[in-house]
């Protein structure tokens, strides 16, 4: 049987069974959405280069950008987040904004097991609001998203980015990642960097004492007070700190089973706008799913 030509590394064919699969859990995560009061949007898949730039930190070395036949410089979205930012600012919709919006975003980075170059982002946010309800809400509608698709045993690990305060970036990246290459891989990291032993105990030392912030302890009152979380499905997790080019405030992942090894099911951050939001990758989600 003569095959068809390849598609390009990261980049993939999906199949009806999944296609449908795939379809399922966005109609049942868009109708709890719905529910809470989120509607949807719509942005193209392509923006001008400046639009994005400046946005990523050192993660902006893996947006996809061109030119086109006028010599304009464009780009694939490299997220659904930005976008959002550019079409508040461009329409100026009453706020608190909440919305959501499901769309292929871009990324040039090595394809792993799960990881492609090409993914689908559901995400979900509202702009123009810094009250905590807001956070909570998000975060109940996730769990109970997570809860109607059929993912079980969910939970959000939460902390405030307020913890790292007077923590040089590179110690708190290489903290991010104890989970996966333990203290020693992480103190490893820091001597690499030059770091002294002294100033590695002084920096692991606070970094591994638990800090329950006041806009932590407020957020889970108003968990708490949410009937879904009787459970208190929800735990500190003192190492997160995902975006930080990117995020401020408290950042929070879903994880299975409170695994702290595991792979995030979805991630959301409070941001400078102000807004919070959070943003499910629907690949890795499906393959939570039982069955």
């Amino acid at each position: 049987m003569q095959k068809g030509p390849p598609t390009p590394k990261g980049f993939r064919d999906i199949k009806p069974e999944l296609a449908k699969k795939k379809r399922e859990v966005i109609l049942k995560i868009s109708a709890v959405l719905e529910e809470f009061g989120f509607v949807p949007i719509e942005t193209p898949t392509i923006e001008f280069t400046e639009t994005l730039k400046g946005k990523y930190g050192e993660e902006e070395k893996l947006i996809y950008e061109f030119k086109d036949r006028g010599g304009r410089d464009l780009a694939l979205r490299y997220d659904l987040t930005v976008p959002l930012a550019r079409y508040v600012a461009t329409y100026n919709p009453p706020l608190p904004f909440r919305r959501y919006q499901i769309g292929q975003v871009f990324r040039g980075e090595n394809p792993q097991a799960g990881r492609y170059r090409e993914f689908t982002q559901f995400d979900f946010d509202t702009v123009g609001s810094s009250d905590l309800e807001e956070d909570a809400k998000i975060i109940a509608a996730a769990i109970q998203a997570a809860s109607r698709i059929g993912v079980n045993k969910a939970e959000m690990a939460i902390n405030d980015r307020a913890n790292f305060e007077g923590i040089p970036l590179d110690v708190i990246r290489a903290f991010d990642k104890i989970h996966k290459i333990e203290q020693s891989g992480v103190e490893e990291e820091l001597r690499n960097k030059k770091y002294s032993q002294d100033q590695i105990n002084k920096y692991m030392k606070r970094l591994l004492t638990p800090h329950r912030s006041s806009n932590y302890e407020k957020l889970v009152e108003l968990l708490r007070n949410q009937q879904m979380w009787e459970n208190h499905e929800f735990f500190l997790d003192e190492s997160l700190a995902r975006g930080l080019d990117y995020y401020t405030g408290l950042i929070f992942e879903l994880k299975i089973g409170g695994d702290l090894k595991a792979p995030s099911l979805g991630m959301f951050s409070k941001k400078e706008t102000p807004a919070v939001g959070f943003s499910f990758g629907l690949d890795r989600l499906i393959e939570a799913l039982p069955g």
